[in-house]
């Protein structure tokens, strides 16, 4: 699936509205410069989850789910136990909201 968000609005999505994308702006403007490992090692894991989907990078999946794993004392192996977790699944959405 072609993304259709930037990569910002894509991580920091807080939910949607019809075909919009909500965005978080002060997350946004904070954090938009992290990779993956970066927003896991700051707890945003979330954040960390979306930018590792987002790149489509197996290694930024693995890098977020060893210091989810390490940080919660949890033994997630799988992704599709992450996307459920965090609620992450790349979709179709052409605009955002920023708030």
């Amino acid at each position: 699936m072609k993304n259709t968000l930037s990569r910002e609005d894509f991580i920091f999505t807080i939910g949607y509205d019809g075909p919009a994308a909500v965005v978080d702006s002060q997350a946004k403007k904070r954090y938009s410069s992290f990779t993956a490992g970066e927003l896991a090692e700051k707890g945003l894991f979330r954040a960390a989850y979306a930018a590792a989907v987002w790149s489509k990078d197996p290694k930024e999946l693995e890098t977020v789910v060893g210091i989810y794993n390490k940080v919660s004392g949890s033994s997630v192996s799988d992704f599709a136990s992450l996307q459920r977790l965090f609620g992450v699944f790349p979709v179709e959405v052409k605009r955002s909201i920023i708030i």
